[in-house]
């Protein structure tokens, strides 16, 4: 793990990052760090039925089946991942480097990722056993589907890809369904009452601090192939860019994965639910549906068509992504207790209301000069 600063010929080389992507990766972060916050802080108090209540709701999990705005950032950031790593892959192929070495390396990079998702889901840094929980973290659920994408890249063709992804996608809707298990009826999706539940009850469940965990029911056996299904489909956005094919076409391809994973979700979905709790094969499709549409979005405005303005902050959020996580869940206490230090008395000149959203305003802002300093210096944390 290093940070490490590209120097203005590096960028501008033909090995330079696709700005689409670090922005569509910025945007998706910026709701984290920032962006969620300040929706929930502005929509404080609103009634029921009004649009402040409603778009409020799309900043809070669904509980169970269903899929709120909220819900999407996660396997966003899955489906980036995928798509970023073909990129990467052949770069390094170009210059020589073999298939081990790169692999070695990704193993690496996946160790850092368990490392400080323990940091951040498994409140390592607290040095007490009895505070940890240390079975589950969204960097080792991404770093799975990392790890799994790099395999597949790395030793598949591509027809090989695409098979392995509907086996990962179809295998688990048949564990999660028609597995007999005690508790479980075949077609019915309940929590508690399916393989994977089953399989977190008498392995995980089991342990006892630190291991033990609320999170990641399921976990490890059967959600880690959905999110190696979710990365895939980013794989495959980056081999339609990659083909020497008219600008439009490559953008009819994109959307035209998008609407067919929408559909097939929501078919689907009939049978098998859309849960993010569980990353069901249904959830991954429908993410991953609007995740081409965003990414088609994205890469025609930006790279295609030359859009740059308004850009800054996503960018540097994204070309950070990892650094901007670990800001999220890590830092922003720090940035909070600096706003309150300046801004803190003025509560009673502003009143409850303006006086929150200036503070979260403050504290974010905080957070946002950061990334875009250490973007313009081009210094970018690398796993």
């Amino acid at each position: 793990m290093e940070m490490k600063q590209q120097s203005k010929d590096q960028a501008a080389g033909p090995g330079s990052r696709l700005l689409s992507l670090d922005a569509l990766r910025g945007f998706d972060m910026f709701w984290l760090l920032g962006g969620s916050q300040l929706v929930r802080v502005f929509c404080a108090g609103s009634a029921a039925g009004t649009f402040g209540f409603a778009l409020s709701q799309q900043f809070q999990h669904v509980k169970w089946e269903g899929f709120h705005f909220i819900d999407f950032i996660f396997p966003l950031f899955q489906f980036l991942i995928g798509v970023s790593v073909p990129l990467a892959l052949d770069k390094r192929l170009a210059r020589g480097e073999s298939k081990g070495s790169i692999l070695r390396h990704a193993l690496v990079r996946f160790f850092w990722m368990v490392v400080i998702g323990m940091f951040i889901h498994g409140n390592l840094q607290s040095w007490k056993i009895a505070d940890m929980r240390l079975s589950y973290s969204v960097l080792l659920m991404l770093g799975l589907g990392y790890l799994i994408a790099v395999v597949l890249v790395l030793y598949t063709s591509l027809k090989g890809q695409i098979i392995a992804t509907g086996v990962f996608l179809v295998g688990y809707w048949a564990l999660q369904m028609f597995v007999p298990v005690p508790g479980h009826q075949w077609g019915e999706f309940k929590a508690g009452a399916i393989f994977s539940d089953w399989v977190f009850a008498h392995t995980t469940g089991l342990l006892d601090k630190p291991w033990q965990s609320p999170y990641g029911q399921g976990f490890p056996l059967v959600p880690m192939w959905t999110h190696g299904a979710s990365t895939m489909l980013g794989v495959f956005a980056t081999r339609i860019l990659g083909k020497p094919w008219e600008n439009k076409i490559k953008l009819q391809w994109l959307v035209m994965l998008g609407v067919v994973c929408l559909l097939t979700a929501w078919l689907w979905s009939y049978h098998l639910p859309i849960v993010k709790n569980r990353w069901t094969s249904t959830f991954a499709l429908w993410c991953g549906g609007w995740s081409y549409l965003l990414l088609a979005l994205f890469w025609w405005v930006i790279d295609v068509k030359g859009w740059r303005r308004g850009l800054g902050l996503w960018t540097a959020i994204g070309s950070n992504s990892i650094l901007s996580y670990i800001m999220t869940s890590l830092f922003m206490g720090g940035f909070g207790a600096i706003a309150t230090v300046f801004l803190g008395n003025l509560k009673p000149h502003m009143g409850p209301y303006w006086h929150a959203i200036l503070m979260t305003v403050a504290q974010y802002s905080l957070a946002w000069l950061v990334l875009v300093y250490l973007h313009r210096r081009r210094i970018f944390l690398r796993l």
